[in-house]
């Protein structure tokens, strides 16, 4: 089979590479033609058509600078699946634009197929209507996502969460707070994690307000976790802090605790049982605040917060992320007290709540299996 799949982010091509894996163990004969990163790339042995340094927009601003720029990269996607012709088209959540691919490729009568659903259920529901024309099948990693698309007339499967097999699978190689100090030249203290995010506006916006935050805290050292493709200078400009590159976990796991833009590390940190703050500055406006709040269909923003649906993590938005508010947070949770404790107690329950599916590898499979029925169909 010939997969064509698409995936926006530094996150979406990592949870790419592990379906393509996955897909050419379940099929000897697969053929690729991605649009991701280099995860995505490596694993498939393709060159990028697309790459995601050239995708990755953020926030309204960044959005209206790069129109033309976006409108190239989707009359480039879709050029390359009309050459290429696949047997289906894989999406992976980026729903701004894969929600169009995903049009283009109905009217060519080719499967749809969406690994990691969009946040519909934060805010833009009416793309469920988009979900529900166009795509065949799709496929959850948050337990709580098939009752809501329910609603909707709309099946999704909840095939588990790729974040966990990922942690687990690393937990018992990374190496120990002593060993990480060693091996990036650092002072022997307690160390704090700052990750800014993936992208160049999401460190823009919080990276100078972590960096103000840890100040406040000279007993420990601070080392920001640096995202794959952002080079060092884009660091330089905000914070003078040592940056580790290509070890985030090994960051976190040797961390007291971890100061982390929301979004998938928010998940990933509490998987690691690091203690945290979420933060998300953006214009950092109270008007921008109140609009979202309006904007937003759920009760919280963070990835632990939603899967047990309560307050687990703090989180710090817009004009309430100031150096302030986040160190006042920070200081609770460093301590060996109750709220740490209460913390990693909330942990324990997302996991739980999360199971143990392999998610890569059960997407793959029902993704070969209904190729195959609709071949016999």
């Amino acid at each position: 089979m010939h997969y064509f799949i698409i995936a926006g982010e530094a996150s979406g091509d990592l949870h790419g590479s592990k379906l393509i894996c996955a897909l050419k163990d379940n099929d000897a004969d697969a053929r690729f033609t991605v649009i991701g990163g280099d995860r995505m790339a490596a694993a498939a042995g393709v060159t990028p058509t697309i790459h995601i340094n050239d995708m990755a927009f953020m926030g309204f601003s960044e959005v209206l600078r790069n129109l033309r720029k976006i409108f190239g990269n989707l009359s480039q996607a879709r050029n390359a699946f009309d050459n290429s012709r696949p047997d289906c088209l894989i999406l992976i959540d980026y729903p701004s634009f894969n929600l169009k691919m995903a049009r283009h490729a109905a009217r060519h009568n080719t499967p749809v197929y969406y690994y990691i659903a969009p946040k519909v259920w934060a805010w833009k529901t009416w793309r469920v209507k988009d979900i529900r024309r166009y795509v065949r099948r799709l496929f959850s990693i948050l337990p709580f996502e098939p009752e809501f698309f329910s609603r909707y007339d709309c099946e999704a499967t909840y095939v588990g969460n790729p974040s966990v097999e990922e942690i687990d699978a690393v937990k018992s190689t990374l190496p120990s707070r002593a060993e990480f100090i060693a091996a990036n030249g650092l002072r022997d203290r307690q160390l704090i994690a700052l990750l800014p995010g993936s992208r160049l506006g999401e460190i823009r916006c919080n990276l100078p307000v972590m960096d103000a935050v840890v100040r406040r805290f000279p007993q420990y050292r601070a080392v920001i976790a640096g995202a794959p493709g952002i080079a060092d200078e884009v660091y330089r400009r905000y914070s003078a802090l040592p940056v580790a590159h290509d070890s985030t976990y090994a960051l976190l796991a040797a961390s007291r605790a971890a100061i982390v833009t929301s979004g998938t590390a928010t998940l990933e940190t509490a998987l690691l049982c690091v203690p945290q703050v979420a933060i998300y500055r953006s214009n950092g406006s109270k008007i921008a605040y109140n609009l979202m709040k309006r904007l937003l269909k759920v009760n919280y923003v963070t990835l632990p917060n939603l899967i047990v649906s309560k307050t687990v993590i703090p989180e710090m938005l817009l004009h309430e992320c100031t150096v302030d508010n986040v160190a006042d947070r920070l200081a609770a949770i460093l301590p060996d007290r109750a709220p740490r404790h209460e913390m990693l107690d909330g942990y324990r329950a997302m996991r739980q709540t999360l199971g143990d599916s392999q998610a890569a590898v059960a997407t793959a499979r029902e993704i070969i299996a209904d190729l195959k029925k609709i071949t016999r169909d």
